[in-house]
């Protein structure tokens, strides 16, 4: 696949503060891409950045091999053939559902107008409600509305700010499986924001954890989940607990409960000191009335229960097939695959 958009050692400032730094990204034709991070840390910024709504301080951003910003040449955003999608949707009130779809679409002849209206309505599944105005929607309409706006005039590049957060949980997830089909039946490149993990598994094909205007690490959700680059970007699409260990030979670690076998995304030294993540689901607890190490803590998460155990004064946190109380007494066995080392 060729490259939809490239990035390269952008930086942007906003009151002589740096938002963005040194930043570079590419995204393929047809990729979903998802900027994920907490609050502050430059991923909205960047999809401004994009659409040429923030300027930048220094770098060069290229859409399909043409520069569209890098100093010297700046395509204002009504140049970019560039779509957005706001958090909020954006509908005008006044017009239907097929009066906003066909918003872009002016220099076209109204037969042409009412010809991509309906394929667009046809693919988000609104062809009943195309007389219907915004406000007697419910929220996953207005959505797909929003969607089928952007997708009308053909853009080279879609971007969503934060386009879920705003849908009740149980549409949620039927409604990003939704969108993400019609996006990849369409051959859209797509780019979006959130700072929910769950979203950015299900929505995207690759993913930019952001920290502080860097990216921390991109790559497809496998790749960031079991070999993440940091701590941070480990804790922030999962977290665990930390077991303090050795690094004996090859993928062998010593800790105070045995040797576990476990993948270091860096080089560790034989001999070194280091740190092993394990997510819950890695350490299993069973009953063992002889044991010494009971259940300190448990947290109902609904379809499952999570417990804090202490192995030589560090925190644990584990799982079990069968149900334990606090204070039991439990057994320790750790699934070795998908742990991570860490320096």
């Amino acid at each position: 696949m060729s490259i939809a958009l490239s990035i390269e050692n952008l930086s942007c400032q906003y009151d002589s503060q740096t938002i963005l730094e040194s930043l570079s990204l590419q995204v393929r034709q047809g990729e979903i891409v998802c900027l994920l991070g907490a609050s502050g840390c430059g991923k909205t910024t960047l999809l401004k950045a994009v659409a040429g709504l923030m300027p930048l301080s220094k770098g060069v951003m290229k859409l399909n091999n043409n520069v569209i910003d890098n100093g010297d040449v700046w395509l204002p955003p009504e140049q970019r053939n560039i779509g957005m999608i706001f958090q909020d949707y954006a509908l005008f009130p006044h017009l239907t559902v097929a009066e906003n779809v066909a918003f872009g679409l002016r220099e076209q002849s109204k037969l042409q107008q009412d010809a991509v209206v309906d394929e667009m309505l046809s693919l988000v599944h609104l062809q009943q409600f195309k007389e219907r105005y915004p406000h007697q929607l419910s929220g996953g309409q207005q959505q797909r509305v929003a969607i089928a706006r952007s997708l009308a005039y053909k853009p080279d590049l879609l971007l969503l700010d934060e386009p879920f957060s705003n849908i009740d949980t149980q549409v949620r997830h039927e409604l990003i499986r939704e969108i993400r089909n019609i996006f990849k039946k369409q051959g859209v490149t797509a780019i979006f924001v959130t700072h929910s993990r769950e979203e950015a598994f299900a929505f995207a094909d690759k993913m930019a954890v952001m920290n502080d205007g860097v990216i921390e690490q991109y790559g497809t959700a496998a790749e960031l989940y079991f070999c993440p680059s940091s701590r941070f970007v480990a804790d922030f699409l999962g977290g665990g607990s930390y077991l303090p260990a050795t690094h004996v030979s090859n993928s062998l670690f010593q800790t105070v409960i045995g040797e576990i076998a476990a993948t270091s995304c860096t080089l560790i030294d034989d001999g070194a000191q280091c740190q092993l993540l394990l997510r819950p689901q890695h350490v299993q607890l069973s009953a063992s009335e002889g044991s010494s190490i009971s259940i300190l803590e448990q947290q109902f998460m609904g379809d499952h229960c999570r417990y804090i155990i202490e192995i030589d004064g560090n925190k644990v946190t584990a799982s079990a097939a069968e149900a334990l109380s606090v204070g039991q007494a439990v057994a320790v066995h750790v699934e070795s695959q998908g742990i991570v080392a860490f320096r």
